[in-house]
Protein backbone atom coordinates (compact mmCIF):
# COMPACT_ATOMS: atom_id res chain seq x y z
CA UNK A 1 0.00 0.00 0.00
CA UNK A 2 2.91 2.19 0.82
CA UNK A 3 4.49 1.74 -2.15
CA UNK A 4 1.69 1.98 -4.56
CA UNK A 5 1.24 5.43 -2.50
CA UNK A 6 4.73 6.36 -3.39
CA UNK A 7 4.07 5.36 -6.83
CA UNK A 8 1.06 7.73 -7.52
CA UNK A 9 2.71 10.71 -5.63
CA UNK A 10 6.17 10.39 -7.79
CA UNK A 11 3.64 10.36 -11.25
CA UNK A 12 1.69 13.21 -10.01
CA UNK A 13 5.02 15.36 -8.90
CA UNK A 14 6.24 14.35 -12.34
CA UNK A 15 3.26 15.39 -14.17
CA UNK A 16 3.13 18.47 -12.67
CA UNK A 17 6.90 19.10 -13.70
CA UNK A 18 5.90 17.97 -17.26
CA UNK A 19 1.94 20.02 -16.81
CA UNK A 20 3.84 23.68 -15.92
CA UNK A 21 5.52 24.18 -18.44
CA UNK A 22 3.24 23.30 -21.17
CA UNK A 23 0.99 25.43 -19.11
CA UNK A 24 3.20 28.38 -19.29
CA UNK A 25 3.99 27.76 -22.74
CA UNK A 26 0.39 27.90 -23.62
CA UNK A 27 -0.11 31.47 -21.48
CA UNK A 28 2.97 32.00 -23.82
CA UNK A 29 1.51 31.56 -27.13
CA UNK A 30 -2.01 33.11 -26.17
CA UNK A 31 -0.80 36.86 -25.43
CA UNK A 32 -1.22 38.91 -28.24
CA UNK A 33 1.11 41.45 -29.41
CA UNK A 34 1.13 44.95 -27.66
CA UNK A 35 1.75 47.70 -29.82
CA UNK A 36 2.39 51.90 -28.14
CA UNK A 37 1.13 54.44 -29.93
CA UNK A 38 2.31 57.94 -29.62
CA UNK A 39 0.92 60.34 -32.05
CA UNK A 40 -1.58 62.67 -32.63
CA UNK A 41 -5.77 61.47 -32.99
CA UNK A 42 -5.91 61.54 -36.58
CA UNK A 43 -2.47 59.78 -37.04
CA UNK A 44 -3.75 57.02 -34.65
CA UNK A 45 -7.05 56.38 -36.56
CA UNK A 46 -5.24 56.15 -40.00
CA UNK A 47 -2.62 53.42 -38.02
CA UNK A 48 -5.37 51.23 -37.39
CA UNK A 49 -7.56 51.60 -40.40
CA UNK A 50 -3.48 49.97 -41.26
CA UNK A 51 -3.94 47.31 -39.11
CA UNK A 52 -7.25 46.22 -39.92
CA UNK A 53 -6.22 45.76 -43.86
CA UNK A 54 -3.69 43.30 -42.37
CA UNK A 55 -6.69 41.30 -40.82
CA UNK A 56 -5.45 43.24 -37.15
CA UNK A 57 -8.42 42.94 -34.76
CA UNK A 58 -7.72 45.28 -31.52
CA UNK A 59 -8.29 42.86 -28.63
CA UNK A 60 -8.38 40.07 -30.42
CA UNK A 61 -5.17 39.42 -32.00
CA UNK A 62 -3.35 42.78 -31.53
CA UNK A 63 -3.63 45.48 -28.25
CA UNK A 64 -3.20 49.48 -28.28
CA UNK A 65 -1.67 51.90 -26.31
CA UNK A 66 -2.52 55.39 -27.30
CA UNK A 67 -0.56 58.18 -25.96
CA UNK A 68 -1.68 61.74 -27.64
CA UNK A 69 0.64 64.28 -28.07
CA UNK A 70 -1.63 67.05 -28.55
CA UNK A 71 -2.11 67.61 -25.15
CA UNK A 72 -0.98 70.47 -23.69
CA UNK A 73 2.02 70.31 -21.57
CA UNK A 74 2.74 66.70 -22.17
CA UNK A 75 6.32 64.89 -21.75
CA UNK A 76 6.93 63.18 -24.51
CA UNK A 77 9.81 60.88 -22.23
CA UNK A 78 6.86 59.84 -19.80
CA UNK A 79 4.65 58.72 -22.47
CA UNK A 80 7.28 56.86 -23.67
CA UNK A 81 8.82 55.80 -20.41
CA UNK A 82 5.42 54.51 -19.34
CA UNK A 83 4.88 52.10 -22.81
CA UNK A 84 8.02 50.87 -21.96
CA UNK A 85 7.24 49.75 -18.40
CA UNK A 86 3.82 48.57 -19.73
CA UNK A 87 6.03 46.12 -22.01
CA UNK A 88 4.73 46.42 -25.53
CA UNK A 89 6.47 45.06 -28.42
CA UNK A 90 6.57 47.85 -30.61
CA UNK A 91 6.26 51.48 -30.11
CA UNK A 92 4.69 53.76 -33.16
CA UNK A 93 5.91 57.52 -32.75
CA UNK A 94 5.18 60.34 -34.53
CA UNK A 95 7.30 63.31 -34.77
CA UNK A 96 10.80 63.79 -34.39
CA UNK A 97 10.47 64.66 -30.71
CA UNK A 98 8.23 61.49 -29.64
CA UNK A 99 11.19 59.34 -31.62
CA UNK A 100 13.78 60.96 -29.65
CA UNK A 101 11.65 60.06 -26.40
CA UNK A 102 11.03 57.22 -27.47
CA UNK A 103 14.77 56.26 -28.23
CA UNK A 104 15.92 57.72 -24.78
CA UNK A 105 13.49 55.47 -23.27
CA UNK A 106 14.55 52.18 -25.03
CA UNK A 107 17.42 50.82 -27.03
CA UNK A 108 15.80 46.93 -27.42
CA UNK A 109 12.19 47.77 -28.11
CA UNK A 110 11.65 48.26 -32.05
CA UNK A 111 10.78 51.97 -33.00
CA UNK A 112 8.51 52.59 -35.94
CA UNK A 113 9.24 56.11 -37.05
CA UNK A 114 6.83 58.66 -38.81
CA UNK A 115 8.83 61.89 -38.66
CA UNK A 116 10.34 64.71 -41.12
CA UNK A 117 13.86 63.44 -41.99
CA UNK A 118 15.36 60.53 -39.68
CA UNK A 119 18.90 61.05 -40.43
CA UNK A 120 19.42 64.75 -40.14
CA UNK A 121 17.65 64.40 -36.87
CA UNK A 122 20.55 61.36 -35.62
CA UNK A 123 18.03 58.21 -35.30
CA UNK A 124 19.04 56.54 -37.85
CA UNK A 125 22.62 56.25 -40.08
CA UNK A 126 20.73 56.06 -43.47
CA UNK A 127 17.91 55.29 -44.34
CA UNK A 128 18.83 52.46 -46.48
CA UNK A 129 20.21 50.55 -43.53
CA UNK A 130 19.01 52.41 -39.98
CA UNK A 131 20.82 50.64 -37.63
CA UNK A 132 19.88 50.34 -34.33
CA UNK A 133 15.93 49.55 -33.16
CA UNK A 134 14.89 51.98 -35.59
CA UNK A 135 12.74 51.99 -38.89
CA UNK A 136 10.01 53.41 -40.32
CA UNK A 137 8.74 56.49 -42.64
CA UNK A 138 9.81 59.92 -43.45
CA UNK A 139 7.27 62.59 -44.72
CA UNK A 140 10.40 63.65 -46.48
CA UNK A 141 9.73 66.98 -45.53
CA UNK A 142 12.91 68.93 -46.36
CA UNK A 143 12.76 67.85 -49.79
CA UNK A 144 9.48 69.47 -50.64
CA UNK A 145 10.23 72.82 -48.65
CA UNK A 146 11.21 74.59 -52.43
CA UNK A 147 8.05 72.97 -53.79
CA UNK A 148 5.97 74.36 -50.85
CA UNK A 149 7.28 77.69 -51.58
CA UNK A 150 7.11 77.86 -55.69
CA UNK A 151 3.77 76.87 -55.39
CA UNK A 152 2.82 79.80 -53.16
CA UNK A 153 5.02 82.43 -54.83
CA UNK A 154 2.30 81.30 -58.02
CA UNK A 155 -0.45 81.62 -55.91
CA UNK A 156 0.33 84.90 -54.66
CA UNK A 157 2.79 86.24 -57.45
CA UNK A 158 3.09 89.54 -56.29
CA UNK A 159 4.60 88.50 -52.85
CA UNK A 160 8.41 89.60 -52.26
CA UNK A 161 8.92 89.46 -48.64
CA UNK A 162 8.61 85.92 -46.95
CA UNK A 163 8.07 85.50 -43.33
CA UNK A 164 9.25 81.71 -42.17
CA UNK A 165 7.90 80.17 -38.57
CA UNK A 166 10.42 78.11 -37.04
CA UNK A 167 10.92 75.93 -34.24
CA UNK A 168 14.35 75.79 -33.16
CA UNK A 169 13.92 72.69 -31.15
CA UNK A 170 12.64 70.52 -33.92
CA UNK A 171 16.38 69.01 -35.90
CA UNK A 172 14.54 69.85 -39.12
CA UNK A 173 13.80 72.95 -38.78
CA UNK A 174 17.50 73.94 -39.65
CA UNK A 175 17.63 72.23 -43.32
CA UNK A 176 14.46 72.79 -44.53
CA UNK A 177 15.21 76.99 -43.50
CA UNK A 178 18.37 76.90 -45.58
CA UNK A 179 16.37 74.85 -48.53
CA UNK A 180 13.43 77.29 -48.12
CA UNK A 181 16.04 80.14 -47.89
CA UNK A 182 17.69 79.31 -50.94
CA UNK A 183 14.42 79.11 -53.19
CA UNK A 184 13.42 82.21 -52.06
CA UNK A 185 16.49 84.09 -53.44
CA UNK A 186 15.91 81.40 -56.40
CA UNK A 187 12.60 83.32 -56.86
CA UNK A 188 14.03 86.97 -55.98
CA UNK A 189 12.37 86.89 -52.45
CA UNK A 190 13.61 88.68 -49.37
CA UNK A 191 13.35 86.47 -46.51
CA UNK A 192 13.26 86.81 -42.77
CA UNK A 193 12.52 83.89 -39.82
CA UNK A 194 10.94 84.07 -36.86
CA UNK A 195 11.37 81.51 -33.90
CA UNK A 196 7.98 79.85 -32.67
CA UNK A 197 8.06 80.01 -28.84
CA UNK A 198 5.07 78.86 -26.55
CA UNK A 199 1.72 79.92 -27.30
CA UNK A 200 1.56 83.07 -25.33
CA UNK A 201 4.50 84.36 -27.42
CA UNK A 202 2.36 83.98 -30.54
CA UNK A 203 0.65 87.53 -30.93
CA UNK A 204 4.28 88.90 -30.13
CA UNK A 205 5.77 86.30 -33.25
CA UNK A 206 3.31 87.76 -35.48
CA UNK A 207 3.44 91.83 -34.87
CA UNK A 208 7.18 91.33 -35.53
CA UNK A 209 6.52 89.46 -38.94
CA UNK A 210 3.89 92.22 -39.75
CA UNK A 211 6.71 94.96 -39.01
CA UNK A 212 8.91 93.43 -40.98
CA UNK A 213 6.43 94.01 -43.63
CA UNK A 214 6.10 90.35 -45.02
CA UNK A 215 3.91 89.67 -47.36
CA UNK A 216 3.34 86.01 -47.29
CA UNK A 217 4.24 83.10 -44.55
CA UNK A 218 5.94 79.43 -44.71
CA UNK A 219 5.31 77.40 -41.19
CA UNK A 220 8.09 74.84 -41.26
CA UNK A 221 6.91 71.50 -39.87
CA UNK A 222 7.02 70.88 -36.24
CA UNK A 223 4.81 69.52 -33.22
CA UNK A 224 4.21 73.18 -31.56
CA UNK A 225 2.60 75.17 -34.92
CA UNK A 226 0.26 71.84 -35.63
CA UNK A 227 -1.00 71.64 -31.86
CA UNK A 228 -1.59 75.22 -31.72
CA UNK A 229 -2.91 75.37 -35.30
CA UNK A 230 -6.15 77.00 -34.72
CA UNK A 231 -4.35 80.01 -33.41
CA UNK A 232 -1.63 79.79 -35.74
CA UNK A 233 -4.28 79.88 -38.92
CA UNK A 234 -5.85 82.99 -37.19
CA UNK A 235 -3.49 84.80 -36.69
CA UNK A 236 -2.32 84.42 -40.32
CA UNK A 237 -5.82 85.76 -41.45
CA UNK A 238 -5.83 88.58 -38.44
CA UNK A 239 -2.82 90.08 -40.25
CA UNK A 240 -3.52 89.58 -43.65
CA UNK A 241 -0.62 87.19 -44.14
CA UNK A 242 -1.11 84.40 -47.25
CA UNK A 243 -0.07 81.10 -45.42
CA UNK A 244 1.52 77.48 -46.95
CA UNK A 245 0.86 75.22 -44.34
CA UNK A 246 2.55 70.83 -44.42
CA UNK A 247 -0.27 69.56 -43.52
CA UNK A 248 -3.90 69.49 -44.97
CA UNK A 249 -5.37 70.02 -40.98
CA UNK A 250 -4.47 73.88 -40.87
CA UNK A 251 -6.69 74.12 -44.11
CA UNK A 252 -9.46 72.64 -42.71
CA UNK A 253 -9.54 75.19 -39.84
CA UNK A 254 -8.90 77.91 -42.18
CA UNK A 255 -5.29 78.25 -43.27
CA UNK A 256 -4.93 78.89 -47.23
CA UNK A 257 -2.70 76.86 -48.49
CA UNK A 258 -1.00 73.08 -47.51
CA UNK A 259 1.17 70.94 -49.34
CA UNK A 260 2.88 67.69 -48.54
CA UNK A 261 2.56 64.04 -48.42
CA UNK A 262 -0.63 62.03 -48.08
CA UNK A 263 -0.41 61.51 -44.18
CA UNK A 264 -2.77 59.03 -43.38
CA UNK A 265 -1.53 56.77 -46.26
CA UNK A 266 1.61 57.02 -44.34
CA UNK A 267 0.31 56.34 -41.14
CA UNK A 268 -1.49 53.25 -42.46
CA UNK A 269 2.07 52.05 -44.05
CA UNK A 270 3.26 52.62 -40.61
CA UNK A 271 0.90 49.28 -39.97
CA UNK A 272 2.97 47.37 -42.40
CA UNK A 273 5.90 47.47 -40.89
CA UNK A 274 4.71 46.83 -37.03
CA UNK A 275 3.29 43.91 -39.08
CA UNK A 276 6.63 43.17 -40.18
CA UNK A 277 8.37 43.76 -36.84
CA UNK A 278 5.96 41.11 -34.96
CA UNK A 279 6.51 38.67 -37.36
CA UNK A 280 10.53 38.35 -36.76
CA UNK A 281 12.05 41.31 -39.01
CA UNK A 282 14.57 43.28 -37.60
CA UNK A 283 14.02 47.17 -37.32
CA UNK A 284 18.03 47.81 -38.33
CA UNK A 285 17.52 45.85 -41.52
CA UNK A 286 14.28 47.23 -42.64
CA UNK A 287 15.27 50.27 -45.11
CA UNK A 288 12.96 53.23 -44.02
CA UNK A 289 10.02 54.48 -46.46
CA UNK A 290 9.47 57.57 -47.98
CA UNK A 291 6.16 58.88 -49.08
CA UNK A 292 4.79 58.32 -52.98
CA UNK A 293 2.22 60.70 -52.89
CA UNK A 294 1.68 64.59 -51.80
CA UNK A 295 -1.59 66.44 -51.56
CA UNK A 296 -2.07 70.04 -52.12
CA UNK A 297 -4.51 71.78 -50.41
CA UNK A 298 -6.22 75.35 -50.92
CA UNK A 299 -9.42 77.34 -48.84
CA UNK A 300 -11.19 79.43 -51.35
CA UNK A 301 -13.08 80.75 -48.69
CA UNK A 302 -9.73 82.20 -47.18
CA UNK A 303 -8.42 83.63 -50.17
CA UNK A 304 -11.26 85.54 -50.92
CA UNK A 305 -11.14 86.68 -46.89
CA UNK A 306 -7.71 88.06 -48.04
CA UNK A 307 -9.05 89.52 -51.25
CA UNK A 308 -6.63 87.00 -52.98
CA UNK A 309 -7.45 85.64 -56.40
CA UNK A 310 -5.47 82.26 -57.10
CA UNK A 311 -4.45 81.73 -60.47
CA UNK A 312 -6.74 79.17 -62.22
CA UNK A 313 -2.86 77.32 -63.13
CA UNK A 314 -2.70 76.45 -58.99
CA UNK A 315 -6.53 75.76 -58.79
CA UNK A 316 -5.34 72.87 -61.40
CA UNK A 317 -2.39 71.32 -59.60
CA UNK A 318 -5.07 71.26 -56.09
CA UNK A 319 -6.17 67.65 -55.47
CA UNK A 320 -8.71 69.28 -53.08
CA UNK A 321 -10.29 72.91 -53.05
CA UNK A 322 -12.23 73.88 -50.31
CA UNK A 323 -15.04 76.63 -50.77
Amino acid sequence: MGTTRSVILSLVVTLGILVTPLAAHAQQAGKIPRVGVIANRAGYDAFREGLRDLAYKEGENIALEFRSIEVRGVQLLDLATELVRLGVDVIVAATTPAVLAAKEATATIPIVTLVLDPVASGLVSSLAQPGGNITGLTFNEVDTSAKRLQLLKEAVPSATRLAVLTNPTNPSSGPALRETADAARALGMQVQSFELGGPESFERTFAAITTGRADALIVLPATLPFVHRTQIVALAIRNRLPAMFWRREFVDVGGLMAYGPDQPKVYRRAAVYVSKILQGAKPAELPIEQPKSFELVINLKTAGALGLTIPNSVLLLADEIIR
